[in-house]
C-alpha cells in the first residue's frame, strides 16, 4: 500500500454497539481500525492475515522486523496461537489479564510471519478496555495491533492523536476518549530459561516476580543498542520522538530528583539559545521555576501514573508549538517511574545532560 498515492476515507466511530459492529466488519474485510486500550490506542488488523499485517506496517511506515502484538479477548485463545503454554504463563494470565501485560510464547503456524516480524514467537495480550474486548469478539478473529501512530512518533493516548498521524491511512478510528495508563504494556518473554522483561510498563518486575519467581530485565533495556534486531515492540534505540531535539537534564548525584542544579542548568540552556523556540517538560511542583513561556506539564512527581498518562501528549504538544529544543527533567527511578523514564530516554535518543 503506497500511502502517498492512495488516500483512505477514515471514519471516526464511537464506542456504541453500532460503531463497534461497523469496525468489526472492517477488520473482517481486511481493513485497519484504530481503537482504545487501557494503555495507548492500537492500530488493529486481522492477526491471522499476512496482508493485514503488511497493511499495518505500511500505514505506520514501520520496519517489518518489528513484531506486532496479538490482542485476544479470552485466555482460551492463547492455546490457538501458542505452541507451548507453560505454567508460568497460566499464572501470569490469571494474575494480570485482562490488563497491560504482553506474554511472548512460541508461535503456532496459524500466526503468519508477517505478524511476528519473522520471529518464531508470538506476543499476546488481553486488553482490559471494554471497547477493545468488544471489537475483538465481534471481529471473530485475533487483532494484531501496534500503537496507532506513525513509526517513531509519540504513541497516541487520544483519538485526536491518532487522527493527526493516521487520517487517510486507515479505515476507521474508534474514539474512546483519553486512555488511562498512557504507556504501552509490559512485555515478558517466557521462551527464555529465565523469564525476561523486554519492555517495562505498569506491571513491574516485582509484581511479576511475586507470581512466577525470578525475572530478568533484557540488557537492551539497560544498555540500548541501535543495531539490535527488536525481539519485541518498542526495543528500537530511538522511539516516541518529538520533532525537536529533546535533552533530559539530570542531577548525577540525585537521579530522578529535580534539584536546584537541574533547574539552574535548564535556565542556562534557555538563555544560551534565546534565538530558538524552546519548551521545558516539567511537573506541577516546578512550573514556575523556568524562564520560558513554553512550559509543558508532565504531571505530579508524587504520582508517576499522572506523568505516564501525560507523557506522549506532552511530546506531541512540543510539535504543536514548533519547539526546536526541548529540555526535560528526569523521572523517579522507582519501578513504574523507570518504565516511564524508559520512554522518555527513547524519545531523547538516550540524550542525557548530567549536572
Amino acid at each position: 500500500m503506497d500511502n502517498e498515492s492512495i488516500k483512505i476515507n477514515t471514519l471516526l466511530l464511537g464506542t456504541d454497539e453500532k460503531s463497534i459492529d461497523k469496525a468489526a466488519e472492517l477488520i473482517k474485510s481486511g481493513g485497519l481500525v484504530a481503537f482504545p486500550t487501557e494503555t495507548v490506542y492500537g492500530l488493529g488488523g486481522d492477526a491471522l492475515s499476512a496482508d493485514s499485517s503488511r497493511k499495518i506496517y505500511a500505514a505506520k511506515g514501520r520496519p517489518s522486523d518489528n513484531p506486532l502484538i496479538v490482542h485476544i479477548a479470552d485466555t482460551a485463545s492463547v492455546y490457538e496461537l501458542a505452541a507451548v503454554v507453560p505454567d508460568k504463563a497460566k499464572d501470569l494470565m490469571e494474575a494480570f489479564w485482562p490488563g497491560p501485560l504482553t506474554i511472548i510464547l512460541p508461535k503456532k503456524d496459524i500466526v503468519p510471519d508477517e505478524t511476528t516480524g519473522g520471529l518464531d514467537t508470538v506476543a499476546i495480550r488481553m486488553p482490559s478496555h471494554p471497547a477493545s474486548l468488544d471489537l475483538i469478539r465481534k471481529s471473530n478473529t485475533f487483532i494484531a495491533a501496534p500503537s496507532a501512530n506513525t513509526s517513531g512518533r509519540p504513541s497516541p493516548t487520544t483519538a485526536q492523536h491518532v487522527q493527526e498521524d493516521m487520517t487517510g491511512r486507515i479505515d476507521a478510528i474508534i474514539d474512546g476518549g483519553p486512555v488511562g495508563i498512557g504507556i504501552e504494556s509490559t512485555i515478558i518473554d517466557l521462551t527464555t530459561e529465565i523469564p525476561a522483561i523486554l519492555r517495562p510498563g505498569y506491571i513491574t518486575k516485582s509484581m511479576l516476580e511475586a507470581i512466577i519467581g525470578t525475572v530478568e530485565i533484557d540488557k537492551a533495556i539497560l544498555q540500548p543498542d541501535p543495531k539490535l534486531r527488536p525481539r519485541a515492540p518498542g526495543m528500537k534505540y530511538t522511539h516516541y520522538a518529538p520533532k525537536g531535539k529533546l535533552t533530559i537534564v539530570e542531577d548525577k548525584t540525585h537521579p530522578g530528583e529535580v534539584t536546584e542544579n537541574v533547574i539552574s542548568r535548564i535556565n542556562s540552556l534557555i538563555s544560551e539559545s534565546s534565538d530558538k523556540k524552546i519548551a521545558v517538560l516539567t511537573t506541577e511542583e516546578h512550573v514556575k521555576d523556568y524562564n520560558t513561556e513554553n512550559i509543558i506539564l508532565l504531571g505530579n512527581t508524587k504520582n508517576n501514573i499522572t506523568v505516564a498518562s501525560r507523557l506522549y501528549a506532552a511530546l506531541r504538544e512540543c510539535d504543536t508549538i514548533g519547539a526546536e529544543l526541548i529540555y526535560s527533567e528526569s523521572i523517579s527511578r522507582d519501578e513504574f517511574g523507570g518504565a516511564v523514564m524508559n520512554r522518555l530516554l527513547k524519545a531523547a535518543g538516550q540524550r542525557v545532560l548530567y549536572v
